[in-house]
């Protein structure tokens, strides 16, 4: 408890010293998401909710958290909101048409033995719970890209407010393109740094590389990350067009 507190302190400090007022509101935004997934986790239970319908709205909070509340409330998280809201609600549906094909719900045989003195009626669909947990660990990374091309966009076109809107796209398009590897690559390794202890395991048992792939433990994260990537993908198109049409069009209202 004592290193918590203090890896908690360390990290307060630096996001302070650092970020300023946002860096304060930052590490407060920490608390209110995990009190948005405590919340969510509770009434999954509940046998007359949708957990794919309360994660949706899990999601839409902690958006609303991670953009207005750290970043204020502005044109550049307006837009930001919006695309992620529309990726989120594309990736619902491909998801949950995924989910049911690759039959990843469940657990897995790796997971059996330490499980095995619980009951698994628990009256809960495990494909909508698959579901959810995909969508949960894809909005950060969505939110995160989505002001990543807006703000950008935004301070183009306050330093150029005579930009076309498909040169402005065509810019968003163009910083989409530059953090759409290392987005996608930071997923890639977060899988493998979290997931090294099961990986050695796989080795010490001699598993072949067809049973690694085909395993429900491996296959699952891999698709988690695959769907995460493809909405880090789609809000990139998204957002540029979004962005550009509300600064560009606004603009062009005004003057008309």
């Amino acid at each position: 408890m004592n290193v918590i507190v203090l890896l908690a302190g360390l990290l307060f400090l630096l996001m302070t010293v650092i970020g300023g007022q946002k860096g304060v509101r930052s590490f407060i935004a920490l608390f209110f998401n995990f009190g948005v997934i405590i919340v969510t986790l509770f009434f999954m239970n509940a046998p007359t909710i949708n957990p794919i319908l309360l994660t949706f709205i899990a999601c839409v909070l902690i958006s609303c958290i991670n953009l207005f509340y750290i970043n204020k409330v502005n044109r550049t998280t307006k837009t930001a909101f919006i695309a992620t809201i529309i990726t989120t609600v594309i990736l619902v549906a491909f998801i949950t048409a995924i989910t049911n094909k690759a039959m990843i719900q469940g657990f897995g045989e790796e997971e059996t033995e330490e499980l095995g003195m619980f009951s698994f009626y628990i009256g809960l669909d495990f494909i909508k719970i698959a579901v959810s947990v995909i969508i949960m660990s894809t909005i950060g990374a969505i939110t995160d890209a989505a002001i990543a091309i807006a703000s950008p966009m935004r301070e183009m076109h306050y330093h150029h407010p005579n930009i076309e809107r498909l040169e402005l796209f065509r810019f968003g398009i163009s910083i989409g393109r530059d953090i759409l590897g290392t987005s996608t690559n930071t997923l890639f390794f977060a899988f493998f740094g979290s997931y090294l202890a099961l990986l050695i395991w796989f080795k010490d048992l001699s598993y072949s590389v067809g049973e690694i792939v085909n395993s429900k433990v491996f296959s699952s994260e891999i698709i988690t990350i695959c769907c995460a990537a493809i909405g880090v993908t789609l809000v990139i198109p998204i957002t540029a067009w979004i962005t550009s049409y509300f600064l560009v069009g606004k603009q062009r209202d005004r003057k008309n």
